[in-house]
């Protein structure tokens, strides 16, 4: 199920206590172990004597301008018709071998927790955000390299997996890269970025594959005050992320057919559900013809239409259930799918952040070199379902608590203020409602009548606690 993903530049001092507090509710780790920090010292300067040289490829990084965990390199060329898109990996597997502490503690970990200005890493800084990290220094850095030979529409046809030392040579971001891309200047190493990320979105429209567009929550800095504001994601974000994708259909496709690996799974809509989200998107006034298909209707949604909002936060309601399903020696005869993708997919694009893609990439380096599974591989299998739950819950009441504090601090100054905004949702037990305000952009809970969904409604902020991330409203007359 998509969830917010807030971006803050720099934390206020108000907002540490509440957070020093949010992460011992959640009983997160404050530092890492001395012995975890002496055995990624050690681990940052292994030899890298076993990893082909591929210095000579000109890797750049498209991430947030703040980011220091870097994990992906991206290189695309023309090949025949078609095109080589080269996808470097931060080699974490190197790095942190079986037994040590440091491994220990990834286990305990399970992924990175995120939060402005008190981010909770899966590992060190010294793999996380120097030796590991894809960095555009000068320096190279052991990755594994996929290579994606794709065929002119786009479909992948050959699929390669190399250990190999490679040097990033620039780190973009996101904005930076689209006015690029606007100006008919991009960087030459990912021009062709656009032509192969337009060619995936359609493959994924021919395959029935859908992604929710929910902008995201942002908080910006403006003359000395924090402001939230929601932020819809720009065109390059969109084709990178279908890069990531084809890499984890690619992982997925090798596990199965080695018979051995760990799948990201989420169960296929079912009828039932599919009709309840109808009726749910014709009681808000929004039109579903008959004929069009979910994925297809998912796109033709509009975030800035208030009605439309309602119906793509009615619409993640498919999206539940999601999970790992590990299988060592034969597939399991059980759902294969990632709902949302309508394909097999795995994790394997984040192994600095997510413990799961640290073992995808070991075993599909192996079977695609024809080399035995690492026995360490094979032994973590079958406890990591629940070691991923367990640490996603966990990331995700850290993010929520997050935007809580964060909408209380940015409505601390507005007690009494009265604002309007798209009542999105509301739960049929509680009579609890989600109000989204545009300006300033936040999500808010007010006591409403399931009919009122898709309407605008007018709030008032009577209280306001930050050190509990509580807002306090009521419907004024």
């Amino acid at each position: 199920m998509p969830s917010p993903h807030l971006r803050i530049h720099e934390i206020p001092e108000s907002l540490r206590e509440a957070i020093h507090l949010l992460q011992a509710k959640l009983e997160l780790p404050e530092r890492f172990p001395a012995e975890v920090v002496a055995d990624a010292q050690l681990a940052a300067q292994l030899p890298a004597d076993q990893h082909q040289d591929l210095t000579r490829i000109e890797f750049v990084t498209i991430d947030p301008p703040t980011s220091k965990d870097l994990d992906q390199a991206l290189h695309i060329e023309r090949e025949g018709d078609g095109y080589l898109v080269r996808y470097a990996i931060s080699d974490v597997p190197h790095f942190v071998r079986p037994g040590t502490a440091l491994e220990a503690e990834t286990h305990r970990r399970g992924m990175t927790k995120y939060a402005p200005g008190a981010r909770i890493p899966l590992h060190p800084a010294e793999l996380s955000e120097d030796a590991g990290s894809l960095l555009a220094d000068g320096r190279p850095r052991p990755a594994m390299v996929w290579e994606l030979h794709l065929d002119a529409g786009g479909e992948v046809v050959d699929v390669a997996l190399t250990r190999a030392l490679v040097q990033s040579r620039a780190k973009l971001d996101y904005e930076g890269v689209q006015a690029d891309f606007d100006g008919g200047t991009p960087h030459p190493s990912i021009a062709l970025l656009p032509e192969v990320g337009k060619l995936r979105q359609q493959l994924e429209i021919e395959r029935g594959g859908v992604s929710l567009n929910l902008p995201d929550q942002e908080i910006v800095e403006r003359d000395g005050t924090w402001e939230l504001e929601f932020r819809s994601l720009v065109p390059v974000e969109n084709w990178n992320a279908q890069i990531s994708l084809m890499t984890g259909f690619a992982a997925a496709q090798t596990m199965l057919k080695g018979k051995v690996g760990i799948l990201r799974t989420l169960p296929p809509a079912e009828e039932w559900a599919l009709q309840k989200l109808r009726r749910a998107v014709r009681s808000l006034g929004v039109a579903w013809p008959k004929d069009m298909p979910y994925a297809q209707f998912v796109r033709s949604l509009s975030p800035q239409e208030p009605k439309e909002l309602a119906a793509l936060n009615k619409c993640t309601m498919l999206f539940r259930g999601a999970g790992y399903l590990a299988f060592d020696g034969a597939v399991p005869d059980e759902n294969l799918l990632h709902g949302a993708l309508n394909a097999p997919y795995a994790h394997t694009t984040a192994p600095l952040r997510r413990l799961v893609d640290r073992y995808v990439l070991e075993i599909c380096h192996s079977l695609l070199n024809g080399l035995e599974v690492p026995q360490w591989a094979r032994d973590g299998l079958a406890a990591l379902p629940d070691e991923m739950a367990a640490t996603g819950r966990v990331a995700n009441a850290y993010e929520r608590g997050i935007i809580d504090l964060t909408e209380a601090l940015v409505l601390s100054n507005r007690v009494g203020s009265i604002f309007t905004g798209v009542l999105t949702d509301v739960h049929p037990k509680t009579g609890v409602g989600t109000v989204q305000i545009a300006e300033p952009a936040v999500e808010l809970r007010v006591p409403a009548k399931p009919k009122e969904v898709g309407s605008e409604v007018r709030v008032r902020v009577d209280k306001v606690d930050v050190r509990k991330g509580q807002v306090t409203l009521s419907r004024p007359n």
